[in-house]
């Protein structure tokens, strides 16, 4: 059993070479090429998908005491495989050289007037967050004057409350006293 193992590795190594090969060339080419290359990649992905999963079920047939070994190379072989998709995925994606000049341009005079560009805007982005910041700063003491006179006027009225409480408990009678006549600054406020 650990001969077609063996026999899985070897067609392991050859198709992910030639896969590596060609992803390698992929960035380098374009329209129909390019297609027809990536297209032929990932078949060969495929069948190396394939391949781990037969190397997978060799490994369960395995006897335990020489699993262990296997197991730990089958592991190698799917972060190998993990590897080259990532580099396969980047690889559709990339750009030739010419291709990224033409759109990005390679002129230094565009490029200055791009970075000046960006720093008017980042000028008009700090006054404007300035502004901002001015504006947050009057909202906030405006709630803060209107809680604070909330709670004054609350406060005054509730002492005032109180203190009509303690003049009427000392009076003997109500007919006998007078609110008009009280001077409340002479309580104990």
């Amino acid at each position: 059993m650990s001969s077609d193992f063996e026999a899985y590795e070897q067609d392991f190594g050859t198709i992910t070479a030639e896969v590596t090969n060609k992803i390698g060339r992929i960035p380098k080419l374009s329209g129909e090429e390019k297609t027809q290359l990536v297209l032929n990649v990932d078949k060969q992905l495929e069948e190396v998908r394939e391949l781990l999963e037969q190397m997978d079920l060799e490994v369960r047939e395995i006897p335990i005491q020489s699993r262990a070994m296997y197991n730990s190379r089958l592991k190698s072989y799917k972060q190998e495989m993990e590897k080259l998709e990532k580099d396969f995925k980047r690889s559709r994606i990339a750009y030739s050289d010419e291709v990224r000049n033409e759109l990005l341009g390679d002129d230094a005079s565009s490029s200055e007037n791009q970075r000046a560009h960006l720093l008017d805007n980042t000028e008009k982005l700090e006054r404007s967050s300035r502004r901002l910041e001015a504006g947050y700063q009057i909202a906030v003491e405006t709630v803060f004057c209107d809680r604070f006179a909330h709670l004054s006027w609350g406060g005054l009225h509730s002492q005032f409350r109180r203190k009509r409480r303690q003049v009427t408990a000392m009076a003997p009678a109500p007919y006998l006293c007078d609110m008009t006549t009280v001077n409340l600054t002479s309580l104990d406020m």
